[in-house]
This record gives C-alpha cells, structure tokens and sequence, in this order.
C-alpha cells in the first residue's frame, strides 16, 4: 500500500459509547494519538444502562471527572431490597438488603451510582476532546478494513458520504455487540461469542423510563393524600420510594429504581417477558397498566380510606418502553493480530449486577496503557504485541468471571420461580441475618471479598511474590494544607503521560530523610525518568516538626470525618465504614520502603522489609532500579 494516501494514528477506535469514549481519553492522557469513528450524529437521548459501580466511578475519577458525578451524571443508588412473594408492593420488608451507601470496597467511593448515561457519554467525550492527541468523528461509518504486519487500514465514509482512509498501529473494536468490528471483520477470522456460564441466560425483558412530575393540591385537588397532610415530596417518596428494588416474583420477576439526579425524578422498571410473550406486545400502554402500575396503586386501607390511591397517571412522562434481550457470552479472544475488541463488542452480561458499562471501563483501562506502551516502545514487534494482548485478555477474563459471579447470585434471587426454593432462599437469609457478623458481610453485597486480586500467570506484568497483581485501594489524604485529596490523585497526579508511578507509604516521619536518599539514587538511576521531589509520600502519621515545609509531596492518611467536611463529599453519602489503613495493610506488610504500583489502579510489586531486600542481595536503590528493569 501507498502509505502516503493514508492518513496515520497511533490507535483507531471504532464506537464512542461509553467505552470507546473512555478509552480514548486515557490514551489521550499519556498522550498516545488516536481517532474515534462513530456512526451516529449525536449523543443518544435514551436512558439506557443506568448503574456502575464503584469501580465505574473511580475510573470515571481518573479521567478527571468526579466533579461531574453528584452534580450532573447521578447519585447514589443507596440499598439494594431483594423482596419476596407475588403482591405488588414495593415498600414490603425486604428479605436481604445491601447497603450500597457505604464506602467499603477498598476504592473510596460508594458501591453504586445510578446514572443518566446520556449524560455520562457527554462527559466522557468533553474528557476526551480536552486532549489535542484525541479526535472524534462523528457520522463515520467503518467500509473496510485490512491489516499487514505493522498497520491496520481503515476505509469509511464521513458525514457527506466521502470515502476516507485512515491507518492504525491499532484498531478498537467498541462498537458493541453487532457492531462492525466482530460481526463483519472479525467472526471471519473465528473469533465468535460463547457461553461463559452454565447457568444459561437468553431472556427478553421489558425496560421503561418514566419521568414523574409532582402532582399538587392546585394540579390534583381530588387526590386523595392531601386531606391527611401529605406533601408533594412525601407523595412522591410513598410510590416511588428511595433505594433500588429486585421483585423477586415468582410469576414475573422485576427490578425497579430511580435514577440520575436526585431533581431529574426518573424512575427506571424492568420486568420480564415470559417465553411464550412478545416483547413488543408486552411493552404496550395496555400491557404497562396490566403489570406495572398495581406497584403504584395502593390500598386505601393503609391510610384510611376507603378506597385504593394511585399515583396520577399524567403526571407520567414515558421516555421509554420497549423490550431488550440479554445472554452471559464472552468472545473466545480479544484480540486477533492489531485487531481489538473490548466492552459490548467482547462481551455481554445479564443486567442484575450493574456490569455492563463498567466491564467496558475496566476493559479501556486495563486497554490504554498497554497500547500506549506498545506504541512507544514496541510498535512494529508483532511477538511482543500478542503477548501483551493475550495477558491483558487473561486479566480482565479474571475480573469477568468475578463480575459474573455477582451477577449470577443476584440473577438467581431475582428470577426464582419455584415455590419451595423460593421459600427456602427467604427462610435461610432470615435465619442467617441472626448473627450480626454475617448479616454485615451480607450487607456488604459483592464487595465483601474485597480488592480484586489476580492470579499470576506466564505473561501477566507483575511480580506475584512481591505483592503485585493487586488492584491498587484507594484511602482519602490530607495535605499539609489541609486540603482533602484521594490517594489516586496524589500517586498519579504527575503522569506527564508516563505509564509507571512510584509512591512510598510509611508509618511515620521518622524514616522520611532515609527515603528521600533512596528516591535521590533512583532518580540518577532512572535519568530522570522518575523525579524524587515528585514521588508522593503517604504517611499514617505526622510528627516531625518540619513537615509542612514540603506540601507538594507529604499526605498523611485522612479519616472519614475529614472526608465528610470537606468538598469531595459534596451530594454524596458520608463515608460508613470506611478504614483509612486499608492502603497500608493490603499493600504493604510494614515496610520503610517505597512501593511501585503500574498505572492504572493495579500493583505491580511493593517492597518487603529489608531483611527481604538483603535476601535478594539488593539494596532499595538497586530493588527499585530491578523493579523500572522488570516493568519494560
């Protein structure tokens, strides 16, 4: 080929949804090129997937938005109410509840947030074209591709209907399940979707999006509540309560929540469609009075009345009502050559855990720096490339099958229709919340297995026996200031697109002047790739008079309280059950010497004491120097 009649970029991502959109903002944060091409004009309006987890939310955070959250993208989804038994009643005793208010989960944010994903996409991409390395076109459709040794070759039509050609060191495949990459490129070349479970999702279910107005006595003077003394907002609370709930139905399983801002109103309903149902049928007006508005009726005898009270139906804004499918498959491989699938386009979930948007995140994450090492380092070495893909692939393959796991259990509590199984699930969560240790660990939903840790296999990038492969926690900071910071920002606040960071953790000042000699010799070791006076240092405590002298790289651990005063916790809930020494206990094992961690989120290896270091015949100097050595 003619590589004068192409355009070129480092990396081309084909989909800017969610994923595609986030990818390319971390690229564009350690400054690696790339084009996004996305078929639709604009933005969609539909509210489509509306939880992601804490996760989600940290990624989100790294990509610089975690201004946005509370105060545009969502809120918290609060407790997750598992409720049993056929009646149609949202505000019956649940039979388990997790409580997604708190921060638990070792990330330093609450364990859900439900989202207006129009809204979060829009955000994404202001991230993303905030970098001059990232480009987005939109109304661009994908016509061809090809690939030889060191290039992909795109050719697609832009907005006019113009052929234009475009070549990649990379091609991303984020456009979805039926899109492009796999169904017209890919499935060609036998990558195809299996079944990931035994347990054998393929189901239809119906999802609305409503937008509740609040009726009040001058719009609604016969409504009945207002002569016992109930407000609007009381009103509103009493058939479209907080906290989400899973209807464990026997006869016709449902979910139901609001979601976006607390001010949006918006109230999401999903319920399933029986085999022998049309989906489309289903989610008729006719169809939605039948099954969904007996949970917005109640009986007038819990208040008095003498007959039932529903909710005013004109104050009823349908945005949306049709059906969707869903299975649990994941692609056989991810990337084939310099082709790369990842969020829907490699895989999809069940929707009862909340995993679709944030396995696509993790997939971006897990993604950017790996591309953006190939690129620099590794760019025409196809070896080096399909070892790093096939261990990227095989890392987030273990965080899939933690992902689906949750899924799953929360999918088998939803959807049991048998009776005795039924009854024999509520009796042994009843029985089980008697003892309050496993009530808390219950409470805690999926989190209570805390930070994700990988298993090493032939390829993964860290040092297994030095602590790597764990997924970095995340504890809130304080700086000599005052200011409140969470440690993510702190450790890879100064990336100047670099792909490692260093942080050193200590449990008190004493040891700060020893390290700081150590940082000196790496920095020379490192020709200045890593600079001392840049590496942050976290400590548990301050003693040392002196410190505040150096505010830009002294944080000691911050508690919860300070959290909760400060501006970071702003529209969200306090802190519950947050422990600021998660950090230093999951990461190191009281150790003086700095830790390594690879961008993003992940631990490539923590020093050990130094009788350790004296084991290895290294001393923290030349151990860091192994550690720079290793990561390349």
């Amino acid at each position: 080929m003619n590589n004068h009649d192409w355009e070129t970029t480092d990396i081309l991502i084909c989909g800017c949804g969610p994923t595609g959109a986030l990818l390319s903002t971390y690229l564009g944060q350690m400054r690696i090129s790339n084009v996004v091409l996305e078929k639709e004009a604009n933005i969609t309006t539909d509210p489509r997937g509306i939880a992601l987890d804490e996760d989600g939310i940290r990624i989100l955070q790294g990509a610089g938005l975690y201004d946005s959250i509370y105060t545009e993208i969502g809120s918290c989804m609060g407790k997750f109410n598992f409720i049993s038994g056929s009646g149609k009643i949202l505000m019956k005793q649940p039979f388990v509840s997790m409580d997604y208010n708190t921060t638990a989960g070792g990330t330093g944010h609450v364990g859900y947030i439900c989202h207006k994903q129009p809204v979060l996409e829009k955000k994404l991409r202001e991230a993303m074209l905030a970098s001059s390395t990232c480009s987005l076109r939109s109304e661009s459709t994908v016509v061809d591709l090809k690939e030889d040794d060191d290039w992909t070759y795109c050719t697609y039509k832009n907005a006019k209907g113009t052929e234009r050609r475009i070549r990649a060191r990379f091609f991303v495949g984020a456009d979805g399940k039926t899109g492009f990459t796999r169904k017209q490129y890919l499935e060609e070349k036998s990558v195809f979707m299996e079944k990931v479970t035994d347990i054998f999702y393929d189901e239809t279910w119906v999802a609305l999006n409503w937008e509740i107005t609040l009726p009040t006595p001058q719009s609604h003077p016969n409504f009945p509540l207002w002569k016992l003394g109930y407000t609007p907002e009381q009103v509103y609370d009493l058939f479209f309560p907080p906290n989400f709930r899973f209807l464990c139905n026997p006869n016709r399983p449902a979910v139901c929540g609001r979601f976006g801002l607390p001010n949006d109103r918006l109230w999401r309903f999903e319920f399933f469609v029986q085999p022998h149902e049309d989906g489309y049928h289903m989610a008729t007006r006719e169809m939605i009075q039948t099954i969904v508005f007996p949970y917005i009726t109640h009986s007038g005898s819990q208040y008095g009345l003498p007959g039932d009270v529903q909710f005013p139906q004109d104050c009823i804004n349908i945005l949306r009502s049709r059906p969707f499918t869903f299975s649990a498959r994941s692609c056989n491989v991810w990337a084939k050559d310099r082709v790369i699938l990842c969020g829907d386009s490699a895989h999809v979930f069940p929707p009862f855990g909340g995993q679709g948007i944030a396995s696509g995140f993790r997939d971006a994450l897990s993604l950017a720096w790996r591309l953006a090492m190939l690129c620099r380092y590794h760019p025409s070495n196809t070896r080096v490339h399909h070892e790093v893909l096939r261990s990227w692939y095989l890392e987030r393959k273990q965080q899939l099958e933690k992902s689906l796991a949750a899924t799953i259990e929360n999918g088998k509590f939803v959807t049991e229709s048998q009776p005795l199984k039924a009854w024999a699930r509520d009796w042994y969560f009843w029985l089980i919340q008697l003892v309050p240790s496993w009530k808390r660990q219950l409470q805690l939903g999926r989190r209570r297995d805390g930070m994700v840790r990988y298993r090493h296999t032939n390829g993964m990038p860290f040092i297994p026996e030095l602590n790597g492969g764990l997924s970095l926690p995340q504890v809130y900071g304080k700086r000599t200031n005052g200011e409140v910071v969470f440690t993510d920002d702190i450790i890879f606040r100064s990336s100047h697109g670099g792909l490692f960071h260093i942080f050193v953790y200590l449990h008190n000042s004493q040891e700060i002047q020893e390290v700081r000699k150590v940082l000196r010799e790496v920095e020379q070791l490192s020709k200045g790739t890593i600079v001392a006076d840049n590496v942050p240092i976290i400590l548990e405590e301050l003693k040392s008079k002196g410190i505040e002298d150096c505010p830009n790289d002294i944080i000691r651990l911050a508690t919860g309280e300070d959290f909760a005063s400060s501006s970071l916790c702003n529209q969200r809930p306090k802190p519950m059950l947050y422990d600021p020494f998660t950090l230093g206990r999951e990461v190191i094992v009281s150790i003086p010497d700095p830790v390594l961690a690879r961008v993003f989120l992940q631990l490539f290896a923590a020093g050990q004491r130094r009788r350790r270091l004296r084991d290895l015949n290294l001393s923290p100097a030349l151990y860091l120097k192994k550690m720079m050595l290793a990561k390349e």
